[in-house]
């Protein structure tokens, strides 16, 4: 293979990091291509233990998740008036203002695809809330389409 151009690569434990990145080992995954082919593949493993990144019954792996398996990439304001979060597989869906939690680290994370999993905002997108946010009764809310809803801390 050496002379194909190709090299051994020797496996390493894939990590999807609370900066919203992949690791294999310590090394970040810098090539963005196969950075977002893991995330479209990523999924909880069928006894909820877990995640692995599955192409079929050939092509899969476990991998390790250390805080959410979404982030945030950017807040995303809706003509009606509601707010839509862009997540790091490129899918785009309405936040559900309720859901938002502010984690004992500090980032905010809500719920996402359809309530199953959780999302970690990234600094971008958690300073695009700074808008929408309102000190009531010494608590932060989001306000959102006429609505008020509290911010809890985890």
């Amino acid at each position: 293979m050496a002379g194909a151009g190709f090299w051994a690569i020797p496996s390493a434990k894939l990590v999807f990091r609370k900066d919203g990145r992949w690791y294999a080992g310590d090394e970040p995954v810098t090539h963005e291509r196969l950075a977002r082919f893991f995330t479209r593949y990523l999924r909880r493993k069928p006894d909820g233990n877990g995640y692995e990144i599955w192409v079929d019954e050939r092509f899969h792996a476990d991998v390790e998740v250390e805080d959410t398996p979404y982030v945030v990439t950017a807040l995303v304001p809706g003509s009606d008036g509601q707010l839509q979060v862009q997540l790091n597989d490129d899918s785009v869906e309405p936040l559900d203002p309720a859901s938002l939690r502010v984690a004992p680290d500090g980032a905010v994370v809500c719920s996402v695809k359809e309530g199953r999993e959780r999302a970690r905002f990234l600094r971008a997108a958690q300073a695009d809330l700074a808008p929408y946010l309102e000190e009531h009764d010494e608590r932060w809310c989001l306000h959102v389409a006429g609505g008020h809803y509290p911010i809890r801390h985890d």
